[in-house]
């Protein structure tokens, strides 16, 4: 069964080397120049002053040219990937790409964050520190006082350096040793997730305030227009309604690939293959600006 599954990935695989042309086109194209001399991306940042030190530099626009071939070079071998991890190490399909999803995000997300600070910003990269540490979140004072089982109460007083709860997201940005931006990474979000990011941020906010608080997400399922890079979105009906109880929480959702997720047209099938936008990619390193800066 798994070699029957392997052998049709791979046979799907080879449709995947047609379009090998395509993506380079697609790739060089968004290096275009305008009547000024000026690619599309440095004539966006140079009208964006106040998000931004001055026009994208070439080395910058580069980056992140560098980041979708990245992204293309990746999706173009998962599913020859999923074929292999079945066939030699006998993984599920499903898990295999959800992960390679997961990572490619994530690799995406960070490049993005030093790309911001670095390069857009021009800031040293000492005083910036990425990690994904987990951070204590001590018991509740109040809860402890509305606790009616002296025995109980009296236990957890006495342990009450033991009484935390590790918590972490994907991203914690440092500056200058300051926790100032957390990032939550997703292949792809649904409002049914968004429940449990904004309780994670909410969490950490105990303890860090002014923490600015993102979703970074490869694809969104959470309706409206989510998935478009524009600073006017309006976002979706449910998801506004859930975040709606979270008065701490202003989260940022940042979708890297457009239109909707569709669970019938995963992207990793070649046939249903989304491009990712240089466009979307400066939307993105704005927000981080707008974040960190």
């Amino acid at each position: 069964m798994h070699q029957d599954l392997a052998a049709g990935i791979i046979a799907e695989r080879k449709r995947v080397l047609g379009k090998r042309q395509k993506l380079r086109k697609m790739y060089w194209s968004a290096n275009q120049t305008t009547g000024s001399g000026c690619s599309l991306l440095e004539t966006r940042f140079a009208t964006s002053s106040k998000n931004h030190a001055g026009p994208m530099t070439r080395d910058v626009k580069e980056k992140l040219m560098n980041l979708i071939a990245h992204y293309n070079a990746v999706m173009e071998v998962m599913e020859h990937g999923a074929a292999k991890a079945i066939e030699e190490e006998g993984r599920a399909y499903g898990g295999y790409v959800r992960v390679a999803k997961g990572q490619v995000q994530e690799y995406i997300t960070e490049k993005l964050i030093t790309i911001a600070w670095v390069d857009a910003l021009g800031k040293d990269s000492s005083r910036i520190e990425i990690n994904a540490n987990k951070i204590r979140i001590p018991i509740c004072n109040s809860y402890i006082e509305r606790i009616k089982d002296r025995a109980l109460k009296q236990h957890i007083v006495s342990n009450l350096t033991r009484y935390y709860y590790g918590l972490s997201v994907d991203k914690h940005v440092f500056i200058d040793k300051k926790f100032v931006l957390g990032i939550e990474c997703k292949a792809y979000t649904e409002n049914a997730m968004i429940k449990r990011i904004l309780v994670d941020f909410w969490l950490l906010k105990t303890k860090y305030p002014e923490l600015k608080c993102y979703l970074f997400q490869l694809e969104s399922q959470l309706g409206g227009d989510y998935s478009v890079a524009s600073a006017s979105r309006v976002g979706s009906f449910p998801t506004h309604s859930i975040m709606s109880y979270f008065d701490k929480v202003d989260l940022n959702i940042v979708t890297l690939l457009e239109g909707d997720r569709k669970v019938n047209r995963p992207i990793n099938k070649p046939d249903y293959f989304k491009e990712l936008k240089l466009e979307h990619l400066e939307f993105a390193v704005e927000k981080i600006i707008e974040g960190i800066n």
